[in-house]
């Protein structure tokens, strides 16, 4: 939980950090992948975000060495409230009605799946079968760059009504998905007692190879829309997608058994319940474009 907390606190800032940077950068284009990362690279205050999310990813390894994959998908979404206070503070942004409301069931949902870990002993699986993985994972990667290239199309048209960014958050959302499944199982092949004799292993399963197109294609994306839309709302969508397409190909892929005792089974599945309100909760389209769509490339 202590990694989790750690982990919550790295994302939240790294992710307020990267937003205040660039909202002085020239506009990217996610069509324009070397351009926006050469952009990106130039900006102090933007490396200074990419770091503490770089931290919280090492947090994350170590929250999956310990605990099955769906309650620390269930501890990653407390991060949700804190991104919320600090782009409120820092960025001045202000969430409406329906994003506190968002807030107040997210804290509930976070209440209820670490109330589903007491005297935990569940079984923390280390890998999946690679053939399960792929096909859970490749079909998910393609529909997340599909339905970007889709927002990407309705954000070009005239006369549109102004967007939020769930799309592109949802997309995003996809694709950071399978990252987790990765980050996953590099956290099951990854042995602290001898990381150089681990690593052959690894180089020989899809986790470093999905994490690695994740991690490049997500950064171009993420931060196209990061700067196009508010904070407030794309990373709790983009989170809220996450954690549920992790806790169920991740119960699938890596064969994690669901509490047994009743009580907490209605705990772990309610609280994930409540989770995806944050999604189904969050406005699709923005009165003031101003904050909505940022600057157009």
């Amino acid at each position: 939980m202590a990694a989790a907390l750690a982990a919550n606190v790295l994302y939240s800032t790294g992710f307020v950090l990267e937003k205040r940077a660039l909202a002085g950068m020239p506009p990217l284009s996610a069509a324009r992948p070397g351009r926006a990362l050469l952009l990106l690279a130039g900006r102090p205050l933007w490396i200074c975000g990419a770091t503490a999310l770089a931290l919280g990813f090492a947090a994350q390894l170590a929250v999956y060495r310990t605990l099955p994959i769906a309650a620390a998908q269930g501890l990653f979404l407390s991060g949700l409230v804190l991104l919320l206070v600090l782009s409120s503070v820092v960025l001045g942004e202000r969430p409406s009605g329906r994003e506190q409301r968002a807030v107040a069931v997210t804290g509930l949902a976070l209440v209820m799946v670490v109330s589903s870990l007491y005297e935990s002993s569940e079984e923390v699986s280390r890998s999946a079968p690679s053939g399960l993985l792929l096909a859970l994972c490749v079909p998910t990667l393609a529909a997340g760059l599909l339905l970007y290239a889709a927002a990407e199309r309705r954000a070009g048209r005239r006369h549109r009504q102004p967007t939020t960014g769930v799309a592109y958050a949802v997309a995003v959302g996809l694709l950071y998905g399978v990252s987790s499944l990765a980050i996953k199982g590099i956290s099951g092949h990854l042995d602290t007692s001898d990381l150089q004799g681990s690593v052959p292993a690894l180089l020989a399963s899809p986790y470093p190879y999905l994490l690695l197109f994740t991690g490049i294609s997500g950064l171009v994306l993420s931060q196209t829309a990061l700067q196009r839309c508010r904070a407030s709302l794309i990373v709790p969508v983009c989170s809220t997608v996450t954690c549920v397409f992790t806790i169920v190909s991740g119960t699938i892929a890596f064969d994690e058994p669901l509490p047994e005792d009743p009580l907490r089974l209605l705990l772990r599945l309610g609280g994930t319940a409540l989770a995806l309100t944050v999604l189904l909760t969050m406005p699709r389209h923005d009165a003031d474009t101003s904050t909505s769509e940022g600057t157009r490339p």
